[in-house]
């Protein structure tokens, strides 16, 4: 990714009026991010343990989502992010849903999807995991590019409604 100031990771987001706008936190950390090694950049709201923000470049530009986790809990053991496909205990996964950008998200359309709680994706494809007897070992490339096309299509999802 190219590196994005606060201003234009605010000005990426899609789906948020300008009330959210102003509401947005950025990560205390942002000056040291590390942009030559995101795929996609994510983060949760240091001040609202509910909302996070995606932004991925899909066309070359930012775009960006305001997400909402989930506040249950599941009663199952392990669970699998729809976006790094890593498996991890249950309670390491979240439901995270974003109201559809324009006339779609006014109407109260949304998608979700489950991806790690600490949005740490991008990180989580380049460890290696263990194997198990026979398992294969996928290219660490493949693993990434595969997450990064995921984190674009669920933001593409969320900005097709712009246009309904």
């Amino acid at each position: 990714m190219r590196a994005l100031t606060e201003d234009l990771l605010r000005a990426a987001l899609v789906n948020a009026d300008a009330d959210e706008l102003r509401h947005v936190a950025m990560p205390h950390d942002l000056a040291l991010t590390d942009w030559d090694h995101q795929d996609f950049f994510a983060w949760r709201d240091p001040r609202s343990r509910g909302r996070a923000y995606l932004v991925a470049e899909p066309d070359g530009e930012p775009v960006g989502i305001v997400l909402r986790a989930a506040d249950g809990s599941s009663r199952a053991r392990s669970a699998m992010c729809n976006v790094c496909h890593t498996t991890q205990p249950a309670d390491q996964v979240t439901l995270f849903t974003a109201r559809k950008a324009g006339a779609a998200g006014d109407h109260g359309d949304s998608v979700g999807t489950y991806m790690c709680a600490d949005l740490s994706c991008h990180e989580n494809v380049r460890i290696a995991a263990p194997l198990a007897p026979g398992e294969i070992r996928a290219s660490v490339d493949r693993r990434i590019d595969g997450t990064k096309h995921r984190a674009e299509a669920f933001v593409e999802r969320v900005r097709a409604g712009e246009g309904a």
